[in-house]
């Protein structure tokens, strides 16, 4: 880390980390390291080869920390986790707000998307340990190096409200006068407030909320930080002013300073164009897409992330947008022997998270180069000096094309050099020396040249996609017309087809009628035969009755059979299956008063009973032969009237076993009727 960046310092950097218990619990500890910055020849800093800055190491409790941060107001507050000093997102908030003005929270292991604390340290030459003190020291010389990100909930503008410092109540026969005086005395400072700004050159929008005598408040919006105004919180009398920078509606991080390391970048052009940024270690620092961005803008985003040493393609030959690129950053090219696999592609970009094709296809070309190049960096690496900047050698390896020794020769020559932003040749020797003015102006020139070149091959650029815009908008107007023909035939198409469907349901309705009522027309002709005797068997007189089925002894079956076919007084009734039926069953069957029933199986004792006193014979089928034609049946007549009548018989019977049990039931019924008194005394 330069020794130059601490040295301009007059504030203090304060380190911290949990050494102990839960942030989220009850009184945790922290391990505070606080660099304060001294003179090079201070006798009291022991390491003058490294950062110049006294080190104080402590452990601390929340409370002692707070009152240091207030009392020291240090530049900057670092920690490799905002939260560990915060339980969640509204402590934080508070937090933040209680930093004093011009003090900022630090995390130095990035973003939204943080890394390791160790490999942070590691990228900028910083000690590392596990140990909480150890942690802490690192995030502060990261932070003291301008690394990291501020944790901010506040956006830049503050507000300043001037208003009434006591209530204008009640005030008897003075009322009128104390509130004017008030409002008066707030009016004043409103306008003192308004002075010290206009002095500061600071640029504000004003409220005010003018009462009797004067103003009841004016606030004040500026677009500045509390620590760049010349006012602060104070309460006098009858005035308070009150500044409170404004809430943002999140939790944001912002890097310290814009990112200017060495970096390799792929590009993949197109209708969308995409740009990967990754550092020459192999960290993927930043993915950019967009399908309106020109090479300009993606020119710019590149340049805030970093300085390219190589620009990368994913295909062969590279094509002549990313040749443009890599011209503009005077950067070395790469690309591969063959175009990427999508296979490949992905497995290289495994652990990456990107949000489309296009980003994954930079991504590889830039992670791909990077592995090209891998081995030379370390080489590189390895005969640099400490003291020398490795991306700057790398650099001008890699891009100028030097060998090592030259390029740290240079380096060592011109310590004001970072590397060559702008990857210049070696001076020819056989010049003449120039001054310092004038070889900056040179490179200036030079650099200017280059980007007018630039510049007028992006306008061609721009006028050809002009043009090409023109006639795709022209297109488009066509489609979008022949669209809405289009769209309006599909309307009528779509209207004729349903009209369609409906008459075909409607069709086929009717024929599914159509057949039902001839099936109908059939069974009802096949009845008419057998009662006009026209059946073969019953033409010859061979005493043959027509017999209608019931499936089964169910209402259903019942009223279907009485739907298909009729079922009148008179009928012989077979039961194809004469179980489960219940007395509603049996009286729904007793109400077409039938000549017989056949039965198959047997019938429950409710069923058997309400025919029995319908006087309706019930037969089994094994008694009386029945002979089924398609759907109509016919039975023997002889055997019909034989089984009938011993059915007659067994109903005589069980009608006089009934008498007699009502008999004796009576009988029994009288007896206990007339001995129950008897036995009552």
């Amino acid at each position: 880390m330069p020794s130059r960046t601490i040295r301009a310092r007059d504030r203090p950097v304060f380190g911290v980390d949990v050494q102990s218990g839960d942030v989220r619990g009850d009184s945790p500890s922290y391990a505070l390291v606080v660099l304060d910055p001294v003179d090079g020849d201070d006798p009291d800093v022991p390491d003058a080869d490294g950062p110049l800055a006294r080190v104080t190491r402590d452990v601390v409790s929340r409370r002692k920390l707070g009152r240091l941060i207030e009392d020291r107001e240090p530049l900057y507050v670092a920690t490799d986790n905002a939260y560990e000093l915060a339980a969640d997102k509204g402590a934080l908030v508070g937090f933040l707000r209680s930093l004093p003005d011009g003090t900022r929270l630090v995390q130095v292991t990035g973003g939204e998307r943080p890394e390791p604390l160790s490999r942070v340290a590691s990228r900028h030459g910083i000690p590392y340990g596990k140990e909480p003190m150890k942690e802490a020291e690192a995030a502060a010389r990261i932070a003291a190096a301008n690394v990291g990100h501020e944790v901010t909930a506040f956006t830049d503008e503050t507000r300043v409200k001037v208003s009434r410092g006591r209530s204008t109540g009640k005030g008897g026969w003075s009322q009128d006068r104390y509130t004017r005086r008030i409002h008066g005395n707030v009016k004043k400072r409103s306008r003192q407030v308004e002075s010290k700004l206009g002095d500061s050159n600071l640029e504000y929008e004003r409220e005010i909320t003018k009462k009797y005598g004067g103003y009841a408040n004016a606030v004040f919006t500026i677009e500045a930080r509390p620590e760049d105004i010349p006012i602060s919180n104070s309460r006098a009398g009858d005035v308070r002013v009150e500044v409170e920078r404004e809430r943002r509606d999140g939790i944001e991080y912002e890097p310290l300073v814009k990112r200017r390391d060495r970096v390799i970048v792929g590009i993949d052009p197109g209708t969308t164009t995409a740009a990967a940024v990754v550092g020459l270690d192999g960290t993927v620092h930043a993915l950019y897409s967009s399908r309106t961005a020109d090479p300009a803008e993606v020119t710019e985003w590149i340049v805030e992330q970093g300085r390219p040493i190589i620009v990368a393609a994913d295909v062969e030959p590279m094509p002549e947008t990313v040749e443009k690129f890599r011209r503009s950053f005077d950067a070395a090219g790469w690309r591969p022997t063959t175009d990427l696999p999508v296979d490949e592609k992905l497995h290289r970009t495994r652990d990456a998270s990107y949000d489309n094709d296009h980003e994954r296809d930079a991504l590889a070309a830039a992670l791909y180069a990077h592995d090209d190049h891998a081995d030379q960096f370390d080489r590189i690496t390895a005969k640099t000096p400490p003291r020398l900047d490795r991306g700057a050698v790398i650099a001008g390896v890699v891009a100028g094309g030097g060998s090592v020794e030259a390029v740290i020769e240079d380096l060592r020559d011109d310590p004001s050099d970072d590397g060559g932003d702008d990857g210049e040749p070696e001076a020819d020797p056989t010049e003449p020396d120039r001054t310092e003015e004038e070889e900056t102006i040179r490179r200036l020139r030079e650099r200017v040249d280059r980007l007018e070149s630039h510049t007028a091959e992006l306008e061609s650029e721009l006028s050809a996609r002009e043009e090409r815009v023109t006639e795709l908008e022209a297109e488009l107007e066509e489609a979008k017309r022949e669209e809405r023909v289009e769209a309006r035939s599909r309307r009528i198409v779509s209207r004729l087809e349903r009209e369609t469907d409906r008459l075909e349901r409607e069709r086929d309705e009717a024929r599914e009628t159509v057949s039902t009522l001839e099936r109908k027309v059939e069974s009802l002709k096949e009845l008419w035969k057998l009662d006009h005797s026209n059946f073969a068997d019953v033409a010859a007189g061979n005493g043959l009755v027509s017999v209608k089925v019931v499936e089964q002894f169910t209402l259903g079956a019942i009223d279907a059979a009485d739907e298909a076919y009729g079922l009148a007084a008179g009928d012989v009734v077979y039961l194809r299956d004469a179980s489960g039926a219940g007395r509603r069953t049996a009286e729904r069957l007793a109400d077409t008063d039938p000549r017989a029933v056949i039965r198959d199986g047997n019938l429950s004792d409710v069923a058997d009973q309400v025919l029995f006193d319908h006087g309706i014979p019930v037969v089994p089928v094994a008694a009386v032969s029945v002979r089924e034609v398609d759907e109509l049946a016919v039975a023997s007549e002889e055997e019909l009237i034989a089984a009938t009548d011993d059915w007659e018989s067994w109903a005589e019977r069980r009608r006089r076993d009934e008498k007699a049990e009502r008999l004796d039931r009576i009988i029994s019924e009288h007896r206990a009727g007339t001995t129950l008194p008897e036995t009552e005394e």
